[in-house]
């Protein structure tokens, strides 16, 4: 594997994370760990069963050096199989729900998966490549042949800690991308970065009575950035089994939820409940975005009504550079994604690798303590994602344009991959999507490149109108390129009833451009 120089924070981790959360269940076994549906653990509880994850585990001839992977939706089970797997010492490869059958199943064999513990709600999607599977199948919550059986896997084993030796560098968690041609990348992380990410417990409060609400997958970044800092510190994790904003909004009153990490188009459903203010969200201390840009006006309407700080991330889940926008300390910068991080570097580079000058726009790459180990057995790929400065330090490449103003917040721009090429210039979908959204009648909006005899490629708007709204698709793109120069207009617009999004709530753009490109038999 390529080696990757990661500078070293302030305070260097000395610990595991696994040590970490052995310390707190000896430190406070009575205080409430986790909440899941009608399900309550105390940190005594949580801590025996993942030590019988662990030892049944073990008992199987499973542990370090291990790939063990897990398909399915958000349970106490899922918890606790995340942090056994670890107590293990193997790697814990928490499996993509938003996959295909064919994705998956590269999936497990890039990483030469030991066992998968498979969920119910997951047995169709999976029954493609069940049967050429050759490690250990457990049924988390079914039975079925070929398969053992979770309950009664944990419940003979013991519930002593296994005390297995598990050190920084060892393999924490392979997270592979979705993508549905090709092998998916697998984003491996070693215990060093995720015991460095542990800087923020403090920080960001997650001390012994905060009380974390996430509901979005285990299987994400997104939510494992939050899950495992509100453990650590001590404190408790309300973990929803699939998001509704209604019901989201009534565990945050009946919790008392201190903390919670959402993706912006949970944002917007939560904000769009009609009777909102009608909850009692003052508990609320921490609220956490990222995995794709909160726009400016959704930012205001949350701090307008939503109680409790809002921080913004932007950032990879490979780790390099992040920023953060405390966003009610700098009303005026909510078009930003923040400043850099503690600890982290991030320049902009143009086409041919050279930085930009100050406040033009180039790719973001950045480098911090917390950057992956590297794209599991796929050193062509690392290679590729890394850019060198003049002294040869790695940075992260993240295909995200931007650009810093003048008091170094970054504004980003668009993906590499997401810019239109019409007629030999550059346009940013991001720029025009803007435009669509400060339209009244639009409520989400995304913009791709579609064909085009005359430019080679054109933009084209797909959009979301609020309800009630009667304008046609004509206006609204006039109205959007009245906004835009002359260069940027788009060819035209599409009202559709929504647009598709990942787990995480990012845009799906490759779905809506494939009716365009994808032309049967070529």
């Amino acid at each position: 594997m390529i080696a990757i120089d990661v500078p070293m924070p302030q305070k260097p981790p000395t610990q595991t994370v696994v040590d970490m959360l052995r310390e707190v269940a000896r430190r406070a076994p009575a205080r409430e760990a986790l909440v899941c549906g009608a399900t309550r653990l105390s940190w005594s509880e949580l801590d025996a069963r993942v030590n019988r994850v662990a030892n049944a585990l073990l008992a199987r001839g499973l542990g370090r050096g291990d790939n063990i992977a897990v398909l399915s939706p958000n349970s106490v089970a899922y918890a606790e199989l995340f942090l056994g797997i670890l107590r293990a010492g193997a790697c814990v490869t928490p499996l993509s729900t938003m996959a295909s059958a064919e994705a998956l199943e590269k999936m497990l064999a890039d990483c030469d998966a030991k066992a998968l513990f498979l969920a119910d709600t997951y047995r169709g999607l999976a029954s493609a490549f069940l049967p050429r599977y050759g490690g250990l199948k457990v049924a988390i919550d079914f039975d079925a042949p070929g398969f053992e059986a979770y309950a009664a896997m944990c419940a003979e084993a013991a519930a002593t800690d296994p005390q297995v030796p598990v050190g920084l560098g060892d393999a924490f968690n392979l997270i592979y991308s979705s993508g549905t041609t090709g092998t998916p990348k697998g984003i491996l992380h070693d215990h060093r970065m995720r015991a460095a990410q542990m800087d923020r417990v403090s920080a960001n409060e997650y001390d012994a009575d905060a009380r974390t609400l996430l509901s979005t997958p285990l299987y994400s970044n997104t939510t494992i950035v939050s899950f495992l800092p509100t453990l650590v510190g001590g404190s408790t994790v309300v973990l929803m089994e699939k998001f509704d904003a209604r019901a989201y909004l009534q565990l945050v009153q009946a919790e008392r939820i201190t903390h919670t990490m959402l993706v912006p188009v949970q944002y917007k459903r939560i904000m769009e409940v009609a009777d909102f203010d009608r909850f009692d969200l003052s508990s609320m201390r921490f609220k956490f975005s990222t995995s794709a840009p909160l726009r400016a006006k959704l930012k205001a309407d949350v701090l307008a009504r939503f109680p409790g700080k809002l921080v913004e991330y932007y950032g990879l889940t490979e780790g390099g550079g992040v920023t953060v926008l405390v966003a009610d300390e700098h009303p005026d910068k909510l078009h930003t994604v923040g400043q850099p991080a503690p600890g982290c570097q991030i320049r902009l580079i143009d086409a041919a690798g050279r930085e930009v000058a100050p406040g033009q726009l180039g790719e973001i790459c950045g480098r911090s303590p917390t950057m992956m180990a590297g794209y599991y057995g796929r050193d062509d790929l690392t290679a590729e994602f890394i850019w060198r400065d003049a002294q040869g330090r790695a940075y992260f490449r993240s295909g995200d344009m931007g650009a810093f103003d003048a008091d170094g917040f970054l504004v980003l721009s668009d993906r590499k991959k997401d810019m239109i090429i019409s007629g030999g210039l550059n346009i940013y979908a991001n720029d025009l999507e803007l435009a669509l959204l400060a339209d009244p009648d639009v409520t989400d909006a995304a913009v791709i490149a579609i064909p085009s005899e005359q430019w080679g490629e054109t933009p084209l708007g797909l959009v979301v109108l609020r309800a009630g709204a009667t304008r046609a698709a004509a206006a609204i793109c006039a109205a959007a390129n009245a906004r835009l120069g002359k260069a940027q207009r788009l060819a035209g617009v599409e009202i559709r009833s929504d647009l598709p999004r990942s787990s995480i709530g990012k845009i799906l753009k490759r779905e809506l451009r494939a009716p365009y490109w994808d032309v049967p038999g070529q």
